[in-house]
């Protein structure tokens, strides 16, 4: 009985071929392949073997000279560069044998004759395996493999696969990404990993991995250059983990954080969870290139509310959260003050105690019922939250004021400015209802030298509103999120 054995010779350096595909190399009767490969086994063919040669892009004469030599009784070893597995020559062997199953057992019917045919596949080092070594550490996650040829595969599908992989935050290693025919198909897949990933996700590529002609190289999706790759190069696209330290590709598989957290530690546990929740989001944000200090709100307030609908109405005026933040460390803002008492209940004691910070609320102050007693014998009748952020802005005028329930208070506010009796360090604007909850935040856009959070439209609650002064006050654990930082 004959017997093919498809083997893997690795992606071009004698030294990744297997054992085992050696050992197949010198046994071997015949070697069916593309004569470019016949160079790295060479030296390893037995005496009298027959070497035959099919031509690039002859991939199934080359399988079907295979069987015509087993069917002879021989050994026969298909080479396939890398794994014979990955864009190999094991799949097509396989389905060959079927066909050709078929066939013999129409002719035995008439004749009688069968000729059985062994198969086994010998695996070898993956050009992406190779690359990854050579630059160093980018594939310790998850990933996928997508080729950018489509003699065999509509276009379409491929285009459905790399938005699956983008959006599944995958590292993605992609073969045959560019040709002289083939000249749009990489710059097309770079933009679609724009549309959900950041621009600074690590891409590292080489071309002729382990041969002489080898090149490294390592970039982010924003400064890729298609034109520098060909159909001898491998790209690897590293997930929203990934970074580079000493010109080295990382992708961390986890294992840092957990040998980190101390049992010990009370905090630690919970905030590990939150950092996960965080993660989890981002990846299935719409877009990746958020500033880090509108990212940290935003992840913040789809945390607490479950609504990824934030990344449209969540407003922050352009480094307001780290302006805040700075404020904070630097002793200047002393004080929060917010519309409701849940908003006050919502804001991390930890936090504020660390920071030296007092949250207030006026809303049970008793001068708060005096005042709007006495109001309500004038023709200006007020509410009690009006009342309470009137008191707040006589005691602290340069608060940060957070609002999660009352549209009429952030109005008063907003008045009490534009008279020159307030002028707070920030504002968060988050009230909820449907009277004239639209109004109060477009009344506080106005005010561009005070740093502003907005929830547009409708939606808030004092829960938003807390949980964007943590967003604030834990601004400095934002760096994270920074590729090479652990979440």
């Amino acid at each position: 009985m004959g017997k093919i054995i498809v083997a893997g010779i690795g992606p071009g350096s004698k030294e990744d071929i297997t054992p085992a595909v050696l050992d197949a190399v010198q046994q071997a009767d015949c070697i069916v392949g593309y004569k470019y490969y016949f160079q790295f086994v060479e030296p390893y063919v037995k005496q009298g073997c027959e070497c035959i040669d099919t031509g690039m892009k002859r991939e199934r004469e080359r399988a079907e000279q295979a069987f015509l030599l087993a069917e002879q009784g021989k050994t026969v070893v298909v080479i396939s560069s890398g794994d014979a597995g990955i864009y190999g020559m094991g799949p097509l062997i396989y389905e060959m044998r079927e066909q050709r199953a078929e066939m013999q057992r129409e002719r035995s019917a008439v004749d009688g004759d069968s000729v059985a045919v062994s198969i086994e596949v010998l695996p070898g080092i993956s050009a992406f395996q190779k690359a990854a070594s050579l630059l160093g550490a980018p594939i310790g996650h998850d990933l996928c493999i997508i080729s950018l040829s489509d003699l065999m595969t509509p276009w379409e599908l491929i285009e459905r696969r790399i938005k699956a992989a983008a959006t599944g935050d995958f590292v993605t290693a992609i073969y045959n990404p560019k040709s002289h025919g083939r000249y749009w198909q990489l710059y097309r897949l770079v933009e679609l990993f724009l549309e959900v990933r950041s621009p600074e996700t690590p891409v590292g590529y080489v071309r002729q991995a382990g041969r002489d002609e080898q090149e490294i190289k390592v970039t982010t999706l924003a400064h890729f250059d298609p034109e520098d790759i060909d159909m001898f190069t491998v790209v690897l696209i590293g997930n929203s983990q990934s970074y580079i330290a000493d010109g080295k590709i990382i992708t961390p598989r986890g294992y840092a954080l957990t040998s980190r957290l101390s049992p010990l530690t009370s905090e630690k546990p919970g905030q590990q969870i939150m950092m996960e929740s965080f993660r989890t989001i981002k990846g299935e944000l719409q877009r990746q290139d958020y500033p880090l200090d509108h990212l940290w709100a935003l992840l913040h307030a789809i945390h607490t509310t479950a609504d990824f609908d934030m990344q449209r109405i969540l407003y922050t005026d352009e480094g307001a959260v780290e302006t805040l933040y700075n404020k904070v460390k630097d002793g200047t803002l002393k004080t929060i003050v917010t519309d409701v008492t849940m908003v006050t209940s919502g804001i991390r004691k930890g936090a504020l105690q660390r920071l030296g910070i007092e949250a207030k609320c006026y809303l049970s102050d008793p001068r708060v019922a005096e005042m709007t007693a006495q109001q309500s014998l004038t023709s200006e009748k007020i509410t009690r939250t009006q009342a309470g952020i009137r008191l707040a802005v006589e005691e602290h005028p340069d608060a940060l004021f957070a609002f999660g329930n009352a549209p009429t208070a952030l109005m008063e506010l907003c008045d009490l400015i534009r008279k020159g009796k307030a002028h707070p360090a920030g504002i968060i604007a988050a009230p909820v209802g449907f009277v004239h909850v639209r109004e109060s935040k477009h009344m506080v856009k106005p005010f561009r030298d005070i740093p502003k959070i907005i929830v547009e439209g409708r939606k808030g609650g004092s829960n938003l509103a807390a949980t964007l002064c943590n967003a604030i006050l834990t601004f400095d654990d934002a760096a994270q999120l920074k590729p090479g930082r652990d979440l």
